[in-house]
């Protein structure tokens, strides 16, 4: 369980499910569908849903780019965290929209797997949170011309090294959008 005390509340963070971010991702479609899905059940077991949206030179505020595609929908009263860097505890508001909550539980989907996903699950282990992966809900791009693997292995490895990573007094792993339980 969570090292933070008096943190019993889960939320789903959706990170990144921009417009300029997902556009030639891998499976995009499905993970976006994947991605509305925990949106509902988290909102129907109440718990809270967290937007992170990044902003780059490349990813400008209030561009189309920058926008949330159009699938996913923001309700009135949940929190978006803006950030600049992979992690999204890095220089964010993300910790203290978590405390005030007494969130210690995250689930994580969004892109990209090989950037922002791995780097707020490390980010979120070190800070002491439990972190899952839902591993049918995140995607990235194709950069194999760069000689990183196909977009598939780089996903199928995240899932297997976050299924298999530990860190004292805490739970890391991960589900599928089928198994997410938000009860608990």
């Amino acid at each position: 369980m969570t090292t933070l005390t008096d943190r019993p509340n889960t939320a789903l963070l959706v990170i990144d499910v921009q417009n300029g971010v997902m556009e030639g991702t891998h499976d995009r479609d499905s993970v976006v569908a994947n991605i509305a899905t925990l949106v509902d059940k988290a909102r129907t077991a109440g718990v809270d849903v967290v937007w992170v949206q990044h902003n780059s030179d490349n990813l400008k505020r209030d561009t189309a780019e920058w926008q949330y595609v159009a699938e996913l929908t923001r309700a009135e009263g949940e929190s978006v965290v803006h950030k600049q860097y992979p992690d999204s505890f890095e220089a964010t508001d993300l910790e203290p929209v978590l405390a005030e909550r007494g969130i210690g539980r995250l689930v994580l989907s969004g892109a990209q797997t090989d950037e922002c996903i791995r780097s707020t699950l490390h980010g979120a282990i070190a800070r002491g949170y439990d972190a899952t992966l839902v591993a049918d809900a995140h995607t990235t791009e194709d950069l194999s011309e760069w000689g990183a693997p196909t977009p598939d292995l780089v996903i199928a490895h995240t899932n297997l090294y976050w299924d298999n990573h530990q860190a004292p007094g805490r739970i890391a792993g991960t589900t599928t959008t089928a198994e997410a339980d938000f009860s608990s």
